[in-house]
């Protein structure tokens, strides 16, 4: 999951090329070879310079049957010393450096590994491990270090799990015992003080609160218990379809303007009852936090093997840095903050935890003439053959 908060206008700052370790490690064989070959050809000229500095002036015979004199021939025998002496450290520096990159990648294989599977896991699989096998150096017992400290982090997480799970199904009991008790004393017989009426209509909204509260609770243990086990494909065009159908009412109420846009082809895999759950979150939170008259735009599209949800509402401005913050339980910008009738506040995190475990991303964006933009991203999927059109 990506959460990338941001306002309209935002530039972007060319990025540097990023220089790897590997490469590093590669230029550093180079000059250290070319360093040794350079300090190793000088102390070979130097020794030949020596043995050789004691030749007169005398004259030597040539392959054509001509003379030479010894300092000459001496001239000649350093010049080509010299020439194939820079043309053997060339071919070998070259030669060098590739070799340097390779034993780099052989040596920095196992660090791959670990990034590319630390980059995999998150809080709905941290049963997944290392594993590293190899000798017992430094690496090794990184990779050992860091499945000890999954190990301890899946237990705190689901530790955490299975006690909101069992506490939400704990306090379902006392709850509907006290909606029990309200349904008893306002039905007895005789007529009930107005102060009583009105004491049952503030106690049974709390509850009202209280039970969204805890299925949302429960929802949110849900998503992160792991794996789905209750995988389809669906379209999300249509999900986005119905969850407009069932705001209906508050719609109407407002007085709002809901436009639908349906790109064909919008399939996404994962389980049905989360994914309708999460437009039903995103839609619901662009019209609960709507203003009236206002407008929304609920639209879906699919490209580049990505299936994207667009739900954009009017509203207040935001402050883009709260925006960040709106994926976190309770979270709400400004008065809203507590006291709200509105929601239990877990709408976007439950979104967020979703959209996780489906291996998705969720973006958040505050626009500029007040209300709040999310899109959500999903992997496309292939549309079964059995669904396709006749």
């Amino acid at each position: 999951m990506r959460l990338r908060p941001r306002s309209r206008g935002q530039s972007s700052r060319p990025r540097r090329p990023r220089r790897t370790i590997r490469a590093r490690l590669a230029l550093l064989f180079f000059a250290v070879f070319l360093a040794s070959g350079a300090l190793l050809l000088a102390v070979n000229f130097a020794v030949w310079q020596g043995t050789t500095g004691d030749l007169t002036a005398r004259a030597v015979p040539t392959a054509t049957g001509g003379l030479v004199t010894g300092i000459t021939q001496h001239g000649s025998d350093r010049h080509q010393l010299l020439v194939a002496s820079g043309i053997a450290l060339a071919v070998m520096a070259g030669a060098s450096l590739v070799l340097g990159w390779l034993v780099a990648g052989r040596f920095l294989r196992p660090l791959h590994k670990i990034t590319s599977t630390t980059r995999e896991i998150s809080a709905t699989n941290l049963h997944q491990r290392l594993n590293l096998v190899g000798p017992d150096d430094e690496l090794k017992q990184l990779a050992d270090t860091f499945d000890q400290l999954l190990d301890r982090l899946e237990r705190s997480f689901v530790f955490e799990r299975q006690f909101v799970a069992n506490t939400s199904h704990e306090l379902r009991t006392p709850l509907a015992g006290m909606r029990t008790s309200l349904d008893v004393a306002i039905a007895k017989p005789g007529p009930v003080p107005p102060q009583f009426r009105t004491l049952d209509e503030r106690l049974r909204r709390e509850l009202d609160h209280a039970d969204r509260m805890l299925e949302s609770f429960l929802t949110l243990a849900h998503t992160q218990r792991g794996p789905l086990g209750d995988e389809s494909t669906v379209s999300l065009g249509e999900l986005a379809r119905l969850a407009v159908e069932r705001h209906g009412d508050a719609v109407s109420a407002m007085g709002l303007d809901i436009e639908q846009h349906t790109s064909p082809g919008t399939w996404v895999t994962g389980s049905q009852v989360l994914l309708s759950r999460l437009v039903d979150n995103v839609v619901g939170n662009a019209v609960g936090h709507n203003q009236p008259g206002g407008w929304a735009r609920v639209t879906t599209t699919a490209s580049d093997k990505r299936a994207h949800l667009v739900v954009e509402n009017g509203g207040g401005v935001l402050d883009p840095d709260q925006v960040e913050g709106l994926t976190q339980p309770f979270r709400r910008i400004g008065a809203e903050r507590t006291g709200s009738d509105k929601g239990a506040g877990m709408g976007l995190a439950i979104v967020s935890s979703i959209v996780e475990v489906h291996g998705g991303t969720l973006d958040l964006e505050a626009l500029p003439e007040g209300g709040l933009r999310v899109v959500v991203t999903l992997p496309l999927a292939v549309r079964p053959a059995a669904e396709a059109p006749a």
